[in-house]
C-alpha cells in the first residue's frame, strides 16, 4: 500500500481528532493516534490516564488494541500520532511533532513482526503542518518480539 501525502495528511488529521477525546486529567498532555490498515481503513485511539498512573494507556496502544480486537493486528501498515499540552478546553496544542514513547514502540513492533512489515510512523504536531516520517526499525532497532520467541 502506498502512503502518499494525502494519506499522511488523513492520518494526522484523524490523530488530531482522536486527541480531542484524550482522558488526560493528570498530565494534561493529550495524544491521538490513527492506525492505517492494509485495506485503507483507519482505527483511532486516544491516551487514557488513570489515577493509578501505571494503569494509563497511550493512544498508540489503545488504537493497536482496538485493531487487535477486530482481529486485524497483522494488517497495520502505518500510524499517525500527534500530541501536546492541553489548553483549558482540553485541546492539545503545540507546533512540534510528537513521537511514540518507548513502550508504544515496543507495542507497534508486535504489529510489525506479526504483519511482516516495517511500519511507517508519521509524527505530527498538534497544530500546524510540522511532521516527521520514521520507520519503526529506525525508532526501535534490534527490537524484541514474537520472532525471538519462535512465534510469527
Amino acid at each position: 500500500m502506498s502512503i502518499d501525502e494525502e494519506m499522511r495528511d488523513r492520518l494526522i488529521a484523524m490523530a488530531r481528532g482522536a486527541a480531542l477525546q484524550a482522558h488526560a486529567p493528570y498530565s494534561r498532555f493529550g495524544v491521538g493516534a490513527a492506525v492505517l490498515m492494509t485495506d485503507g481503513t483507519i482505527v483511532t485511539g486516544a491516551n487514557f490516564e488513570n489515577a493509578s498512573y501505571g494503569l494509563s494507556l497511550c493512544a498508540e496502544t489503545v488504537a493497536l488494541a482496538t485493531a487487535n480486537a477486530q482481529g486485524r493486528l497483522r494488517d497495520v501498515v502505518a500510524i499517525g500520532v500527534i500530541g501536546g499540552a492541553m489548553d483549558a478546553a482540553g485541546k492539545p496544542t503545540g507546533d512540534k511533532p510528537v513521537g511514540p514513547c518507548g513502550r508504544c514502540r515496543q507495542v507497534i513492533n508486535e504489529a510489525a513482526q506479526m504483519g511482516g512489515r516495517d511500519i511507517v510512523i508519521w509524527c505530527g504536531a498538534a497544530e500546524g503542518n510540522a511532521f516527521e516520517r520514521h520507520l519503526l526499525s529506525d525508532l526501535l532497532p534490534h527490537a524484541f518480539g514474537p520472532a525471538d520467541l519462535g512465534i510469527g
